[in-house]
């Protein structure tokens, strides 16, 4: 019945073991956000503290996956950069505006930050 060409699920479990366990990470460090997103999307105000792990592992999962891929596109050019990133989540279109949207307010932020110490400066000067 079983196809014996196809991965099974303990090979798959097994490799994944094998990388958690060559590359150790400090647990839990997600647990209150998540918590407060699960419950922002409908969840129960406490979730099941093994709902809120599994969810974790999988966000770690999905985010050092991109990193390694926006990784092997800047080791092309020998350096890793934003593009890097927003080339892998092109064709996912609500991320990419998210994302798009989130570097522009980090750009106007960084002007007006550096507006901000400009004027500071000025004043310190007149005085």
């Amino acid at each position: 019945m079983s196809n014996p060409s196809a991965p099974s699920s303990k090979s798959k479990v097994g490799s994944s073991q094998q990388s958690e366990t060559s590359f150790k990470r400090k647990r839990g460090v997600f647990q209150k956000d998540l918590q407060h997103m699960m419950y922002g999307f409908g969840d129960d105000p406490n979730p099941l503290p093994e709902t809120v792990a599994l969810v974790e592992d999988i966000l770690v999962e999905y985010v050092t996956d991109l990193a390694h891929k926006a990784q092997d596109f800047g080791s092309k050019r020998g350096k890793l950069s934003v593009e890097d990133f927003l080339y892998l989540i092109r064709k996912d279109l609500p991320k990419l505006n998210r994302c798009t949207e989130l570097l522009s307010m980090q750009e106007e932020l960084k002007q007006a930050r550096k507006a901000f110490e400009v004027d500071e400066e000025k004043l310190a000067s007149i005085e």
